[in-house]
Order: structure tokens, then C-alpha cells, then sequence
């Protein structure tokens, strides 16, 4: 497996899913991240698992992190209702397109058996204040 090519391309992938102000894939906390900097995407590399399949090639499954954040539109708002359509759109990135299509899965260009949302997404809807927190498990199997 080579790992860099993989990590680059679901960036790509996800940056592009939505209008994020910043994104990056170097985590910081909300709140070290301005109203003005926001929406944000992060990434964090959370495991990598190795599996032996008999005879076959080891096979990888890798766990990473989507951090999101938002604020409110303004301060009637919920701020779920900037944060929603942000999830929607990478839970859209991860549709099946164009070669992937046919195999109806996301291989990020070829370069993965799937990569896709898997597990709990876990929020904070800024019940308390105008910040939106979301984080999104995502998993990448490489044969």
C-alpha cells in the first residue's frame, strides 16, 4: 500500500465536496479556527489495520476522521442548518462516478477497493451557541 496517494486523493475529494472556507489536513480545534475561516474540513490519519487473508495479499483497512465545522447563519438560526447540507455534500462525494460507476462503489481514482462513511457521525449541533461540530468516520479498504 502506498499510503500519501490515498490520503491526497480523499482530501481532494472532500475539500471539493462543499464550499469550505478552509480545509486542511492538519486538525486544529474549533476553536482555534475564526468564525471567518469557517466552514471547515479536517482530516486525521485514526488507524491503520492490517488483515491477512490466507494466501492472499495483506489487506488494509484504514480509519480516518472528517472534522466539521460551522456557525450559524445568524443568531436565530440553528446552526444545524448550516451544518446539514455540509454533511450531505460528502456523504454526495462519495457516490459512485465515472469508472467507480459501474462497480458502484469510490475507489478514489483506482486507487482503493472503497473508501465510504462508515459508522457513527457524531455532532454537536451548537445547542449552546452558534458552533456546529461534526465528526465523520470514514474507512478506506486497500486489497
Amino acid at each position: 500500500m502506498t499510503r500519501e496517494p490515498i490520503y491526497e486523493a480523499l482530501f481532494a475529494l472532500l475539500a471539493g465536496a462543499a464550499g469550505f472556507t478552509t480545509a486542511s489536513r492538519r486538525l486544529r480545534h474549533w476553536s482555534d479556527v475564526a468564525a471567518a475561516e469557517q466552514p471547515a474540513l479536517f482530516l486525521a490519519q485514526k488507524s491503520e489495520t492490517a488483515e491477512l487473508r490466507g494466501n492472499l495479499p495483506t489487506q488494509w483497512i484504514c480509519d480516518i476522521d472528517a472534522y466539521v465545522y460551522c456557525h450559524a447563519p445568524d443568531e436565530t438560526s440553528a446552526a444545524t442548518t448550516a451544518l446539514n447540507p455540509l454533511l450531505d455534500a460528502i456523504e454526495t462525494a462519495f457516490t459512485p462516478a465515472g469508472a467507480d460507476l459501474a462497480l458502484n462503489r469510490q475507489t478514489l481514482g483506482g486507487l482503493v477497493y472503497r473508501a465510504a462513511i462508515a459508522g457513527k457521525i457524531e455532532t454537536d449541533e451548537g445547542t449552546l451557541g452558534g458552533q456546529a461540530v461534526a465528526i465523520v468516520p470514514i474507512r478506506i479498504i486497500v486489497p
